[in-house]
């Protein structure tokens, strides 16, 4: 169990790897956000599931899943609510150069 749950660990972990590299791509910050929703939800579910597994059936995987669904409830909920607070206040982007237009430069 404990190489089975290794192996799962490593694939979080790539997934991690591969939505920071979008992370790095992406020039606009609403692209940006949807990349760090799935880098939060699925490579940090691939990581707990595998510590799960690692451990076996035990009290530790009990917690762990149980962490693991909060975590599947919260981070899209927080992501959404960061996106559309940025929305709200006129944080918007320009769809061809990824520059932001700031509309509320009179107050700053």
């Amino acid at each position: 169990m404990t190489i089975a749950g290794e192996i799962i660990i490593a694939a979080g972990v790539i997934f991690i790897l591969f939505g920071v590299a979008g992370l790095v791509r992406f020039k606009n910050f609403y692209a940006r956000i949807l990349v760090t929703a799935k880098i939060d939800t699925v490579g940090m579910m691939t990581i707990i599931i595998g510590m799960a597994v690692k451990h076996g059936l035990s009290f530790f995987s009990l917690k762990v899943l149980l962490l693991m669904a909060a975590l599947l409830i919260v981070n899209p909920l927080a992501s959404h609510m960061i996106a559309r607070a940025a929305w709200s206040s006129g944080y918007k982007t320009d769809a061809q150069t990824g520059k932001v237009k700031d509309e509320n430069k009179d107050y700053l």
